[in-house]
């Protein structure tokens, strides 16, 4: 399945209501295209590679803002509840709009992406 880009999901059903499996959090793009954060980079093709064949489970990408807004942890939406994500890259396994699995950062996503996909 391809990857998708979903706008300010309210929740994780909503994630689900789109046929998401999982839900890739990552830094947002600056006017080049470019993510801000050097570690979503670091793993954007083996994301890419894992999520885009016509077999691969189905994943939403979520952006949470420029360095400014994620470093503003008061005020940063997907820091906070349902969310709670504490560094991107973050990967979340759902299943019947609930996490069930998280990964976070490129060691852990370098490493057992496949095997995090597959469990």
């Amino acid at each position: 399945m391809p990857i998708q880009t979903t706008e300010n999901p309210a929740n994780l059903s909503a994630l689900s209501d789109v046929g998401a499996e999982f839900a890739i959090f990552y830094s947002s793009r600056d006017d080049q295209g470019r993510m801000w954060c050097p570690d979503c980079r670091d793993v954007e093709e083996q994301v890419q590679k894992t999520f885009e064949g016509a077999n691969s489970p189905s994943a939403s990408i979520i952006y949470v803002g420029q360095r400014a807004e994620w470093k503003a942890p008061a005020d940063n939406k997907f820091r906070k509840d349902p969310w709670k994500i504490t560094g991107v890259p973050t990967i979340l396994r759902l299943k019947d709009g609930k996490e069930v699995g998280r990964i976070v950062d490129p060691p852990d996503i370098q490493g057992s992406l496949s095997e995090f996909v597959k469990a």
